[in-house]
């Protein structure tokens, strides 16, 4: 979702430009990586290096070892990596150690938890990287806080809102919700797929039996990350009948469902921004955030896992539901912006 409008207008500003797809293979699942790639448009990966599985130390060790050549082959102008994954941590080390300049998408978001390894994998990537992208002012300000130059920094805005506004006219056309005969505004789309959520047995239960509840308001429909699929049959866990658990589906079907729900439940970090953007109510159950401005100026709330707490936020949720309000920048032509960032055309910085 980060990578396609990128590449769309990179190829739209410069048109002799060469571009070079790198598919690491960490989201290796084909439900999960293969259709997104189809619905987003994205050409085939010109390197897919087929990392997957292992420990984080373990997959980040794989992925050097095997971009390293690539980088070495192709000696590229830029290296862009988005996100806060394995992969972007990694390959950002590469291009380090090689002197190949690294600009990252998505810098300066923050949970301040270093028990997540998101967190860590951003930090290590800003500290490197010459250019650093940012979504939002408040990205941009933790920035400063660590002592990075302004003129190293942009405010680009939030290229995951690019590809939500690119794919709207699909997002509408599709009829998932009907299929699944559910009522626009009539029912709760729920992801969980963190460790801290789905590894730990007593507070997988524990939400299950939440979402088993609130589902008595409205019905529950959950596309199960494969992750979280594995720990729910695992320990056999009793799904409410109203709770209707669904493969994962495409970003045109996903979107839709998130367009067209009541609420949103989940621990993703990009499903705070879209729902942001959408003016859709959302719970994320997690104890922090490194996207703050979705709870300040968007529809998201702050949930602390648990059973007791997240029914106390929905029914806190009826009660006053949050105010639409969505942040600057994030108006589809943050990619735009990158690409004349890349291309040393006027942007100006943070």
């Amino acid at each position: 979702m980060k990578i396609a409008p990128i590449i769309r207008a990179l190829a739209a500003a410069d048109p002799d430009g060469q571009q070079l797809l790198v598919h690491t293979g960490q989201h290796f699942d084909q439900r999960m990586s293969d259709v997104f790639f189809r619905d987003l448009g994205l050409p085939k990966p010109d390197e897919y290096l087929g990392i997957s599985g292992g420990s984080h130390a373990e997959q980040t060790a794989r992925i050097m070892l095997a971009f390293e050549p690539v980088l070495l082959k192709h000696q590229p102008d830029w290296l862009v990596v988005v996100g806060d994954v394995n992969s972007t941590v990694a390959c950002s080390l590469v291009a380090a150690k090689l002197g190949v300049p690294i600009a990252h998408v998505e810098a300066g978001l923050r949970s301040r938890d270093n028990t997540m390894p998101e967190e860590i994998n951003r930090k290590v990537t800003d500290a490197i990287a010459d250019r650093l992208l940012t979504p939002s002012p408040d990205a941009d300000q933790n920035l400063f806080d660590e002592g990075v130059p302004k003129d190293r920094v942009f405010c680009v805005g939030n290229v995951m809102i690019d590809s939500l506004v690119h794919a709207l006219p699909q997002i509408e056309r599709a009829d998932i919700h009907q299929q699944l005969g559910l009522q626009p505004g009539q029912y709760v789309l729920a992801t969980l797929h963190r460790p801290s959520n789905v590894d730990d047995p007593e507070m997988l239960g524990q939400l299950v039996e939440a979402l088993g509840q609130i589902s008595q308001d409205q019905r529950v429909v959950f596309p199960v990350h494969p992750r979280t699929r594995q720990r729910l049959e695992s320990k056999g866990f009793a799904i409410p009948a109203e709770v209707r658990l669904i493969d994962p589906q495409g970003y045109f079907d996903f979107m839709s469902l998130m367009q067209h729900a009541g609420a949103v439940i989940t621990d993703s970090g990009g499903v705070q921004e879209e729902t942001t953007y959408l003016g859709v109510p959302c719970l994320t159950v997690r104890p922090n955030t490194e996207r703050p401005i979705t709870i300040s100026q968007g529809t998201n709330r702050l949930v602390q896992p648990g059973r007791d707490n997240l029914l106390a936020a929905w029914s806190e949720l009826q009660n006053t539901p949050p105010q639409k309000q969505c942040p600057s920048l994030w108006d589809g032509k943050a990619a735009e912006r990158i690409a004349a960032c890349l291309l040393g055309q006027s942007v100006a910085a943070a």
